[in-house]
């Protein structure tokens, strides 16, 4: 397996990249003007419209993006930003898979005239229909016990059928409300929880794939695509972020390029 990051603008980076040449992204774009990145950022429709037109481009068929992002709050108002940004990628060919919530048990507590925010969208992107799918299961706390009664039997007539009674299965598949603690460091400003990063690459890629983030930050997603056999390419514009990415993904692949 090889792992590559890049010091660089992924917009330009992505133009030099081939074309559907990966299988997997799992990336956290920056929420409107909330963060300034050491005064990198320059973020607004014009960017992000430009950033999905090249993950569309470099993104095989049967190709995934895992697109996690939230909205700032101007003014009184939520922008809407994130619902924008699926539904143009939608415009341009991306089928919208799934919206699923990363809900936070720990959020960092705010004063405001509303409920906390506890959670943030994260955007099933695919290309085509998804070549991978390993879905993440979770016991049944009713597992073994017998369930009788009656089940709809025809969709269209509404008919149903007698059940004598069938042992609950031991595992179900999960929700699309998934939930992680946060651990906040001076690491980076936004860094997200390593098991999420790894539930949505075991689910939406396999061991081989090439696994891609064009905000690669602190280097999470690369970290835990070495652990898990996939073949990694980032994309990192702070020089600080990007050295610290390194050192966590030499961590695990000594052979980084």
């Amino acid at each position: 397996m090889s792992a590559t990051i890049i010091h660089g603008d992924c917009i330009e980076e992505m133009d030099n990249m081939p074309k559907e040449s990966i299988d997997l992204t799992v990336t956290s774009p920056p929420y409107d003007n909330l963060r300034t990145y050491e005064g990198s950022l320059q973020w607004h429709e014009g960017i992000w419209k430009q950033v999905i037109e090249g993950l569309y481009r470099v993104t095989k068929e049967g190709g995934v993006v895992v697109w996690i992002v939230g909205d700032a709050t101007i003014k009184g108002s939520e922008t809407g930003t994130s619902f924008k940004q699926a539904l143009y990628a939608k415009e341009i060919g991306f089928n919208l898979h799934d919206t699923m919530i990363f809900k936070k048990l720990n959020p960092m507590p705010l004063t405001h005239n509303r409920y906390e925010q506890a959670f943030e969208y994260m955007f099933i992107l695919s290309k085509g229909k998804p070549k991978a799918w390993n879905p993440k299961l979770e016991d049944c706390k009713t597992r073994g016990e017998i369930r009788k009664g009656t089940q709809r039997h025809n969709l269209e007539t509404l008919s149903r059928k007698h059940n004598d009674g069938l042992p609950v299965k031991r595992y179900k598949q999960r929700s699309n409300i998934w939930g992680y603690g946060l651990r906040y460091t001076k690491d980076h400003p936004a860094q997200f929880p390593e098991q999420l990063a790894s539930d949505h690459i075991k689910s939406w890629s396999n061991e081989g794939d090439t696994v891609f983030d064009p905000f690669l930050g602190s280097g999470t997603t690369g970290k835990i695509a070495a652990q898990l056999n996939r073949n990694f390419i980032g994309i990192e514009k702070v020089e600080k972020y990007f050295n610290i990415a390194q050192e966590r993904i030499k961590s695990v692949q000594p052979q980084l390029i």
